[in-house]
Parts: structure tokens; sequence; C-alpha cells
């Protein structure tokens, strides 16, 4: 008799008040969990900008409709299950930024390893105008943005490389080619902080350069 109650109540359309609470699983993994709880308005998630809207909607009343959209043996049943979705939508939640800030430090890794960007790094510290306008002490930063390109023998690197000095910060921009397996940079530029005119340290092409020397 106590089970036969106990299964009308979890089966009851009204969600008892002390389950009807905010719902982490609903609100991390949204649609997702919609379709586990059968919860299908949880797909307005998939829209744009109603995304946004809808995941603290699910959170606030998340428990009542997966509650209302399902049947459950009892109370603790779907206390467990609500549960385990919120676990879930942790992991997930704290896996994606160390996956992409994993890739991210491996990207960077790989530029500071290369051969352009080692090449480059050695002209901007051996240049006196780079040093008498940043310092002595000069050290690239860590976050390195670009690409390079390689195929074979042959390749293209474009790089943009932050600069800290006693005396100023700035960026440098490297352009360089691969060409039967050797590299060779064909431009570089320092833009310091607070200066409009640039330091053109390699302009083999002889490119206009705003603020530099053959700007026209």
């Amino acid at each position: 008799m106590q089970a036969r109650q106990a299964t009308t109540n979890a089966n009851s359309r009204e969600i008892p008040a002390h389950l009807d609470r905010w719902n982490w699983g609903a609100f991390l993994l949204n649609w997702i969990w919609g379709i586990g709880n059968s919860v299908w308005i949880a797909l307005l998630c998939l829209i744009p900008v109603v995304n946004v809207v809808m995941m603290f909607v699910l959170g606030a009343k998340g428990s009542r409709w997966a509650w209302q959209s399902r049947l459950w043996r009892d109370e603790e049943h779907f206390r467990r299950t609500q549960r385990n979705w919120a676990i879930a939508g942790l992991v997930v939640w704290l896996t994606i930024p160390l996956f992409v800030g994993g890739t991210a430090f491996a990207v960077f890794g790989v530029m500071k390893n290369s051969d352009a960007y080692r090449m480059s790094i050695a002209e901007i510290m051996a240049s006196p105008a780079a040093r008498a306008s940043l310092g002595a002490d000069i050290e690239p930063g860590y976050f390195v943005g670009g690409n390079i390109r390689i195929n074979g023998s042959e390749g293209q690197a474009s790089l943009e490389i932050p600069l800290k000095g006693s005396r100023a910060n700035g960026v440098a921009f490297s352009r360089a080619r691969k060409s039967a397996g050797v590299w060779e940079i064909n431009l570089l530029v320092i833009r310091v902080e607070g200066s409009t005119e640039p330091i053109v340290l390699i302009n083999c092409d002889n490119l206009p350069i705003p603020g530099g020397p053959l700007d026209t």
C-alpha cells in the first residue's frame, strides 16, 4: 500500500514544493538535458539570443517541467537523476575551458618554437633602434598571434609578437617565407605604444608602411 502511494505521488503532475528548486543540470546542459528529460521546450536553446534567456528559464522551471514530463519511480529517483545531470553539466563546463586553454597554449608553443619566430626575436634583440625605444631588457610576450603554414619545403609565417621593455611596450609584426627549406624574414616592423612612427627593421619588398619612411 505504501509503495503504491509513493508511486502515485511520484507520478502526480504537481511537483512537491521541496523538489521545485533551481535545476543546475537544466541550466548548464539546457537542450541536452531537455532531450534526456523529455522537456522539449529546452530545444529553444538552439536558437541564438533566445538560448541565453532559456538557460535561466530552464534553471528556474526545469525541475517542475522534468517532474511533469516523465514518470518517476519515486522522489529519490527524481533527485538522483537531476543530481547526476548537474554533475555532468559541471564536468562539461569545467572541461571545455581547460580543453580550449590547453589547445591555445599548445598553438602558442608551436609558434614560439618555429624558426620564423626565433629569427624575428633575434633581429629584435640585436636592433639598437628597438632597444632605444623599448629598453635594453626587451622580453617577448607568450601570447603570439598570427599563423604559420608549411607545405613541405615551402611555407609562410605571419606573426604578431607582443614586446615588453623597461621604457615602453610594443608589438612586432613579422612576415617570413620558407623556400627550399630555408626561412627568410621579408618584413619586420615594431609598433611602440605611444608612438606613431614604426620601427622598420626589415622590409625586403619595400612595402609602404603607415608612418614609415616609404609611406606615400
